[in-house]
């Protein structure tokens, strides 16, 4: 599975509503190790700004929408996520910013591992560097 490929995650619809759901080892390709969520983002904000070093994560639009960017260093690639079954893989060494981001909205995320500062680099001339020595 590559960076910025985008999960169809199964949904099941029926009168009473849609339901939809993730597995670790089919949709989600890692296993999960922390979760969180993004919400309240003001109009104008952004989020990310940073890359990891070895975290593997899926985001997923609960409710409303935003913007993600994913830089490799080489080329970025530009997603709208706007469903809740759609999920965003971003794996290692790629830079993400999420930006324009709906009122109300809500963005889940599942991370491979813990916080971890060290996993950071917060610096995008840090991570360039990093992506030109490997």
């Amino acid at each position: 599975m590559t960076s910025g490929e985008l999960l169809e995650l199964p949904s099941v619809t029926d009168p009473r509503g849609s339901l939809t759901y993730a597995e670790v080892g089919r949709e989600i390709p890692f296993d999960i190790r922390r979760i969180y969520y993004l919400y309240d983002v003001p109009p104008g904000a952004q989020r990310g700004g940073h890359a990891h070093k070895a975290l593997h994560q899926v985001l997923i639009a609960l409710h409303g929408g935003m913007q993600v960017t994913l830089d490799d260093g080489t080329d970025k690639r530009t997603f709208r996520l706007d469903r809740p079954n759609l999920g965003l893989y971003v794996c290692p060494m790629i830079w993400r910013d999420l930006i324009n981001f709906s009122v109300g909205s809500v963005c889940l995320v599942l991370a491979s591992d813990v916080y971890d500062e060290a996993d950071y680099y917060r610096e995008y001339a840090d991570f360039i560097a990093a992506v030109r020595a490997s």
